[in-house]
């Protein structure tokens, strides 16, 4: 049941099942109530979404025509339609937006896909690695000496796409309510994440990146920030950029600002890197997180996921959560004063579990839904349904 206090409670929409970014930006819509109904083809025995929480699952198949037709129902009644394919999928399946809009003029159809809808790389296939590429933020990334690498999948997929997405959604269904009229988003994750590294982009100017990858105060060439590993095999973050920030790191280090290189000496860097990795290797994680806590020297324990919810700043705040089956995952961001996301916390939908209950919802009835199960173009899995 969605509570109609949150942000998004009313708004339907219609997901065509993706793997990551897509799946990630139907869930940030679940968590702040909208109300997301992933359509996944039929005879697939188990979803590859791990991103599903909240939603509800139709399994349609789209090798029917009666299937397009019903597809093409379900999104014509709903506020938003997200779609992961690669450009001109869904034209050929007749559904694309410029027909969709015109039987529903304030349908929102955000269109999720790496390279855009238009030129050369607009068919092309990719991953979050060959995005980040072509953003430029991949040749900023890794450290001196080594090869640019990856962040995990998450400048791009997730940073870039799906919240990408999620954001352009939100400012669509906002403009909505003054004109009346939906419209077509085009989130490219390559702009995404070129987007989101605006701050490079712009800092250049002023001398931050003047040096080689790797070698810059914010891209781990600063000893001041960067990792450093504990005497049990634990890591410590230090971003002690300002000089009182590096004070207070020097003083918990026991170090002695006038028997060092100067704070800012690049050239002195190395070494200064040294005397800090000798130092923090000298006391345990627990040790120096004792130490620095409530000092403002802006270091902090680097925690594995088993430790998150445990530490005392994240337990207060109630940062991580844990669903029905004890899984935990961090708690929906950012937190609304008066109407806050309050994520649905039971089992993720099998596929086709919720396909009979929301045709009946789309208008439907009892026959007509028996009709298409028959004929193969639906699925129902309701009784796979956990309680």
């Amino acid at each position: 049941m969605i509570n109609m206090s949150m942000a998004l409670a009313g708004v339907r929409v219609i997901e065509l099942a993706g793997l990551a970014p897509a799946p990630f930006c139907g869930m940030i819509l679940a968590d702040f109530g909208a109300k997301v109904i992933r359509v996944d083809r039929t005879k697939v025995p188990m979803s590859l979404d791990t991103q599903a929480r909240g939603k509800r699952s139709v399994a349609i198949n789209l090798k029917t025509t009666e299937g397009i037709a019903l597809l093409r129902k379900l999104c014509i009644k709903s506020d938003v339609v997200l779609e992961p394919y690669r450009k001109g999928v869904m034209e050929k399946l007749g559904l694309g937006p410029h027909e969709l809009l015109k039987e529903n003029p304030r349908l929102i159809y955000a269109r999720l896909t790496g390279y855009g809808q238009s030129g050369s790389y607009a068919t092309a296939a990719g991953h979050d690695i060959n995005y980040i590429a072509m953003s430029g933020l991949l040749s900023r990334l890794g450290r001196s000496g080594e090869k640019p690498y990856a962040p995990l999948n998450l400048l791009a997929d997730f940073g870039g796409g799906g919240l990408t997405c999620a954001l352009g959604i939100v400012l669509a269904l906002l403009e909505r309510t003054k004109s009346g009229k939906g419209q077509i988003i085009d989130a490219s994750m390559v702009e995404g994440a070129a987007y989101m590294g605006s701050f490079l982009w712009k800092s250049r100017s002023i001398g931050l990146w003047n040096r080689s990858r790797g070698e810059n105060m914010l891209d781990s060439g600063a000893p001041f920030y960067d990792t450093y590993q504990t005497s049990d095999g634990q890591f410590m973050a230090v971003g002690a950029i300002e000089p009182q920030f590096y004070k207070r790191l020097l003083k918990g280090l026991e170090l002695d600002a006038g028997e060092l290189p100067s704070q800012m000496s690049f050239d002195d860097w190395p070494e200064l890197r040294r005397i800090f990795t000798e130092r923090f290797a000298s006391k345990t994680q627990a040790e120096w997180s004792e130490i620095f806590d409530g000092t403002d020297a802006c270091v902090t324990p680097v925690l594995s996921f088993d430790q998150v919810s445990s530490h005392p700043h994240n337990r207060e705040r109630g940062s991580f959560m844990k669903d029905s089956s004890g899984e935990e995952s961090p708690r929906p961001a950012p937190v609304l004063s008066r109407t806050p996301a309050e994520p649905c916390l039971t089992s993720d939908p099998v596929t086709g579990e919720h396909t009979a209950k929301v045709l009946q919802e789309y208008g439907f009835t009892s026959p007509q839904i028996d009709q298409m199960l028959s004929a193969g173009v639906i699925e129902c899995n309701a009784v796979k349904a956990k309680l």
